[in-house]
């Protein structure tokens, strides 16, 4: 049976019981969510999207200011 548990890491005793889970070789299997479930995950971009739009305001940069 797999049981679902949220912990709020902010608490202190919920560390504790987070370093203890953590100490188990078996059975434990931790999936973080970095977003939160109320923002629209819209908002967000792929990594390969992050990169093509970096460069082109890299390129826009250098050859604003004359470095390349």
């Amino acid at each position: 049976m797999i049981h679902t548990v949220h912990l709020d890491d902010r608490y202190s005793n919920i560390k504790s019981l987070l370093r203890e889970i953590r100490s188990q070789e078996q059975g434990v299997r931790f999936e973080y969510h970095l977003v939160s479930d109320n923002v629209n995950q819209e908002e967000y971009m792929t990594s390969e999207e992050f990169r093509k739009r970096a460069i082109v305001k890299v390129d826009k940069f250098c050859k604003e200011y004359g470095i390349l």
